[in-house]
Parts: structure tokens; C-alpha cells; sequence
């Protein structure tokens, strides 16, 4: 018998605005929703000043279900679309 983890694949972006980093940084980790961790932080110069445009990127970690299966194939087809199989062990 197999077992697997699976979770789902989400993903979405907040582009914020700002001189200092340190504070945009922390603004972004603040808007991350429960569940979802920021991945990068992107950040870029206007073309004038000195104001910054940080792109954060997110993605969910939370939703993580078990599933199980005699061969691999059955297990890898129980994975539904917009999820991914993140590890899998073999039970006596």
C-alpha cells in the first residue's frame, strides 16, 4: 500500500509601493493570508524618485490531505487537477 500527500497549487501576487523596503517587506508579509506563505519579493525603481515597486508573490501551503493506493499510478490518478502530490511512502 502507497500514501501520499497532496495539497493544492494556488498562487497570486500584490504589487505595493514605497521608499523604504524594510516596511514594504513587512507590509507584504502582512497581507499574506493564513495559509499562504510570501515566496519573493521583486523589487524595482520608478523611472523618477526614489520610490520603490516591490512585486510579492505568495503561495498556499495549507489544505494538505492524505491519500492512498496499491500502485503509484492509482495514487498519482487520485491527485485532482490544481493539486500536487508532495511526497509519497510505501505502509506494510
Amino acid at each position: 500500500m502507497l500514501k501520499g500527500l497532496i495539497r493544492p497549487v494556488e498562487a497570486h501576487s500584490v504589487t505595493l509601493k514605497g521608499e523604504d523596503l524594510v516596511e514594504v517587506r513587512a507590509q507584504l508579509t502582512a497581507q499574506a493570508p493564513e495559509g499562504w506563505d510570501l515566496v519573493s519579493a521583486m523589487a524595482t525603481m520608478e523611472k523618477a524618485g526614489s520610490m520603490r515597486s516591490v512585486e510579492g508573490k505568495f503561495l498556499r501551503r495549507d489544505g494538505i490531505r492524505e491519500i492512498e493506493a496499491d500502485v503509484m499510478a492509482a495514487l498519482e490518478g487520485q491527485v485532482p487537477e490544481g493539486w500536487q502530490l508532495l511526497s509519497v511512502w510505501k505502509t506494510d
